[in-house]
């Protein structure tokens, strides 16, 4: 069986999680508190890079989620998570770039500030402006508010939702707004998302992985 490494409060992570459940691939999930567990002797022979998540597929290991979702599109493609149309697959591929190289970046000086590590006022001021520039992006896409559940429904709705926590209204939003309230009516969505204990409980795992950023 298809062993997944994770952490609750793991984007990259979740993202991987939901395509695993949208899929109903049946898999063994291996749950790391990143305390210093990811640092052990066993994690670090799986993954050196020491972080989640990673799928282990017979002797296939893979890390990063974006090879590891691909990896799960090629190897179980019952329940499409990518368009047919090379336009279509073009846009998914698109979002899932941005959210990657361009939003999760401009989020890591946000969080370090929500969890209370010094951070300069220009540099908060500078990642809310380009969150913001990026979601009017989005909100000017169809791909992300139509039918069709895709991996950039995925990998961009796991970021966006995580939004209005760094204090970024979505009220200029209503495309994506109601696009959101939809992801979270799927049940991999609710089945993935953190609990407030379990956001309380990882905190300072959190900061001090911040720190070092």
């Amino acid at each position: 069986m298809l062993k997944f490494y994770f952490a609750p409060l793991s984007i990259n992570a979740r993202r991987v999680w939901i395509a695993l459940l949208e899929k109903q691939i049946p898999f063994e999930p291996i749950l790391l508190n990143l305390d210093g567990d990811q640092c052990s002797a066993e994690f670090t022979k799986i993954n050196p890079l020491q972080r989640v998540p990673v799928v282990i597929d017979d002797e296939l290991i893979l890390v990063e989620s974006l090879a590891i979702l691909d990896y799960l599109e090629a190897q179980y493609p019952a329940t499409a998570l990518l368009p047919h149309d090379v336009n279509a697959i073009a846009i998914v591929r698109m979002i899932c770039m941005i959210c990657l190289t361009d939003l999760q970046p401009a989020t890591i000086p946000l969080t370090k500030q929500l969890v209370g590590l010094p951070v300069e006022a220009a540099t908060v001021q500078t990642a809310q402006q380009r969150i913001i520039q990026i979601l009017q992006f989005f909100e000017g896409l169809d791909d992300l508010t139509g039918n069709t559940f895709t991996l950039a429904d995925i990998v961009a709705g796991t970021l966006v939702s995580s939004v209005p926590m760094f204090g970024i209204s979505m009220a200029s939003f209503p495309k994506l707004t109601a696009w959101l309230e939809r992801l979270s009516a799927r049940e991999s969505f609710q089945q993935t998302a953190p609990s407030p204990d379990q956001i309380q409980a990882a905190l300072p795992n959190l900061k001090k992985i911040l720190e070092t950023r």
